[in-house]
């Protein structure tokens, strides 16, 4: 296959997988409210806002992982010059921060920090 013939299959691929981040978002956020107003009935507000806030954080985790999917395979297979590669790396940077940003608003620790139940119980059985 020639290249211009390949052209028009890696756009519907990239733009399916956008869309796909798009969708996952979208559902993400849609359960999450769903989950809430169902725990707020059960338990109270205050652990059903943590579980939707969790939860919408998770979402846009994953969409966020399919859009830069797709700014990857846009940038490599359709447009490998220098400057979209500079602007491939822009967006990827800026995506990251927001993933480590939602990952301590999820979790409420870098991702690189272990858990404070497993260091406990990890010093309870080396002790």
């Amino acid at each position: 296959m020639a290249e211009a013939e390949l052209m028009p299959i890696i756009e519907a691929i990239t733009l399916a997988v956008e869309l796909a981040g798009i969708a996952v978002i979208l559902a993400g956020i849609l359960l999450s409210a769903l989950a809430f107003a169902r725990q707020l009935r059960a338990s109270g507000a205050d652990g059903a806002y943590k579980a939707l806030r969790s939860n919408i954080g998770r979402s846009i985790l994953l969409g966020l992982e399919l859009l830069v999917a797709a700014d990857i395979i846009n940038t490599v297979a359709i447009e490998p010059t220098l400057e979209s590669l500079a602007v491939l790396a822009g967006i990827v940077a800026i995506r990251t921060f927001l993933s480590f940003s939602l990952e301590v608003e999820i979790e409420g620790r870098w991702p690189w920090q272990k858990r404070a139940r497993e260091t406990t119980a990890s010093r309870r059985e080396g002790a």
